[in-house]
């Protein structure tokens, strides 16, 4: 059996301890970054965007060329990570350094840390065997989980009764918090573009491995898909095999919580003709355009009543009762308004 160099560690040890890291480092391009990382890692990309551009394109000509060059520009790059971090950091310091699969240019980085004393140690597999780790879990973590499914029509509070149950000290799991998404045609959030996919799986994978399975957990009741993020498989499996609430508010309230949550479509009224654009085919032109007249002349909660009337109730208790077979046996919960107060005089009356 080959034995890992001292100045390597495995996939999976590290990734069960990385607490005991005292820096998670990502030495890929910003773009890479962008696109997903590991909980809590910094960015120093030994290549940036372009440069990494130039060197792949140069090796498919010439590999002793490209090597050449790239070993300039991450020898130069290296150096001004440097020259930009590593005054106040102590010799016991112990970084986990990684890139696209563990290979050169975490190895480049983790050589220099050592040379200088770091304790500096390199991701075997690097972010790929991260991203393979983070799939795999994915799939058999949900099976344990004891999740507790908030349903209820739209406007009805459900984020916010998750909120008053975090603040009580229950365990939830905010999937529209990790999406950045409210999951319907108008719920993307202002300056808040989603997350990538991949992204998306590793905010999940982090809430999961801080749950505790033994302990319940309340989740509201999404589909499949989140905006364009789709919800793991094995985890929307579980949400639909599990045990429902049913969150009842009254109209008028509802309509107050959703003229809070949609507030910013009052200074953007065609940006919202143009999102509602997409529900003709379902609702007929006439009544979109009647809506779209409710948004230009500033009739917000009129407007909003009508569509939950018209468009979300019909369209979610369907949506419902085909997803979540323990519906018809939800135990319901009765919130008079969405007050601060009446949703943690709920949260209290749950169990954690």
């Amino acid at each position: 059996m080959s034995t890992l160099p001292s100045h390597v560690v495995a996939a999976p040890e590290a990734l069960a301890e990385l607490g005991r890291f005292d820096a998670i480092v990502d030495v890929r391009t910003p773009a890479e970054f962008a696109e997903d990382h590991l909980p809590g890692a910094l960015n120093w990309p030994v290549l940036s965007n372009e440069e990494r551009i130039v060197v792949g394109t140069l090796y498919k000509s010439s590999p002793f060329e490209a090597r050449k060059i790239g070993a300039a520009m991450v020898a130069r790059n290296i150096a001004a990570h440097l020259d930009a971090h590593s005054a106040p950091l102590p010799k016991s310091w112990r970084p986990l350094v990684y890139c696209w699969r563990g290979g050169q240019r975490s190895g480049a980085m983790t050589w220099f840390l050592g040379q200088i004393g770091f304790k500096a140690r390199q991701l075997q597999g690097g972010y790929k065997a991260y991203r393979a780790q983070v799939r795999e879990d994915l799939a058999q973590w949900p099976a344990a989980l004891q999740l507790q499914l908030l349903c209820g029509r739209t406007g009805s509070g459900k984020t916010r009764l998750l909120q008053a149950l975090a603040a009580e000290g229950a365990q939830v799991l905010d999937l529209e918090a990790c999406a950045a998404h409210r999951g319907s045609v108008l719920g993307g959030l202002p300056g808040e573009p989603q997350p990538s996919q991949k992204r998306f799986d590793s905010l999940l994978w982090l809430r999961l491995r801080a749950l505790d399975p033994s302990r319940p957990i309340y989740v509201e009741s999404e589909s499949r898909k989140i905006g364009q993020l789709r919800v793991p498989e094995a985890l929307h499996e579980r949400m639909r095999a599990s045990p429902c609430l049913w969150l009842e508010l009254p109209e008028a309230a509802r309509v107050e919580l959703l003229l809070q949550d949609y507030a910013h479509f009052r200074a953007d009224p065609e940006g919202f003709c143009t999102l509602i654009d997409g529900l003709i085919t379902l609702r007929g032109r006439d009544t979109v355009r009647g809506w779209q007249a409710q948004a230009r002349a500033g009739h917000w909660a009129t407007l909003f009543a009508a569509l939950m009337r018209e468009h979300y109730d019909p369209g979610y208790e369907r949506s419902l009762q085909g997803h979540f077979p323990q519906l018809a046996q939800a135990r319901r919960l009765e919130l008079a308004s969405a007050e601060p107060a009446a949703l943690q005089d709920l949260a209290r009356q749950l169990p954690t």
